[in-house]
């Protein structure tokens, strides 16, 4: 190499390498999509070879660029805790935790569980059903229904998620109820997608699962829910069976140079004995009062 490179330009270059192109580089470095680029071709003659295939599709990486790339990696993971350790008195830790409206609903009344005060960290919770990008560091944490598929990331199982149709106790006519669903511009989720996929007539719709709970409490109709949503609301019952093609695993998603870093592992330890200790009313095998008829 013909000059000493600076950790900045290693820095943006790692941003680079990561999303695999200029205009993502800059959103995380603040620096705009040109700039990004000139500073990679003054890295690449410095180094004295070629770092980056550059493409229409975006930059990869040559095998120089790897070699490098692997490296820089271990320096940016290892910059963390040293950026949290000068920045402590300035502002305490935020975990950004993804989380589904369900999810986030179970999770909420468990907060004491989850962060305390003398933790070092704030909790972040963001209510989503977008997946967002934990590689690219949107949020630090999410928890998703299938393991992570690309990227540097780490996946742990949590538990199994049940789902069950459920009603209002307080109506006087439960067979006259319709069906309450999400609109169809809304329904990713292939629970909030199942009314329209077995053709059920949907009486009422709404564009979140946290209007569909409030509907199906008011009486307006039968809705879909997570049993771990569902059982834990006196107000509401069981209509018919666990509905087991909707059953699938939870999972825990996080950047694999951060999971080793304290307060993040801290939250996992307690993210996973909470799914531990619920395990039974994730599942469905603890409603609270026995089925009504529909």
């Amino acid at each position: 190499m013909n000059d000493k490179l600076s950790w900045a330009d290693l820095e943006v270059f790692f941003h680079v390498a990561e999303s695999g192109g200029l205009s993502a580089a800059g959103r995380l470095t603040g620096l705009s999509p040109p700039t990004v680029g000139r500073r990679m071709l003054a890295l690449e003659q410095r180094a004295g070879q070629a770092l980056f295939h550059r493409s229409q599709t975006g930059y990869s990486l040559t095998p120089a660029g790897k070699a490098l790339h692997d490296r820089v990696r271990a320096m940016h993971s290892c910059s963390i805790p040293v950026q949290e350790i000068l920045h402590a008195r300035r502002e305490t830790p935020l975990i950004r935790l993804s989380v589904g409206t369900a999810t986030a609903h179970f999770l909420a009344d468990k907060f004491s569980l989850l962060n305390r005060s003398s933790d070092g960290f704030r909790l972040n919770f963001v209510t989503t059903e977008v997946v967002l990008d934990i590689a690219h560091r949107e949020v630090d944490l999410g928890i998703r229904n299938r393991p992570a598929e690309a990227g540097n990331l780490a996946s742990l199982r949590l538990g199994i998620l049940r789902f069950a149709p459920y009603r209002s106790w307080s109506v006087g006519n439960p067979d006259l109820l319709g069906w309450v669903g999400i609109d169809p511009t809304h329904a990713k989720h292939a629970a909030v997608r199942w009314l329209h996929d077995q053709g059920h007539g949907i009486s009422v719709l709404a564009n979140s699962i946290a209007t569909v709970h409030e509907l199906v409490r008011s009486g307006a109709g039968i809705g879909v829910m997570p049993c771990m949503i569902g059982d834990c609301d006196p107000s509401l019952a069981r209509v018919g069976p666990i509905i087991e093609e909707l059953t699938e695993q939870q999972y825990l998603v996080m950047h694999d140079d951060d999971r080793h870093r304290a307060p993040i592992r801290r939250l996992i330890e307690r993210l996973t004995k909470i799914y531990q200790d619920n395990r039974p009313l994730l599942a469905g095998d603890r409603p609270m009062r026995g089925n009504a008829s529909a």
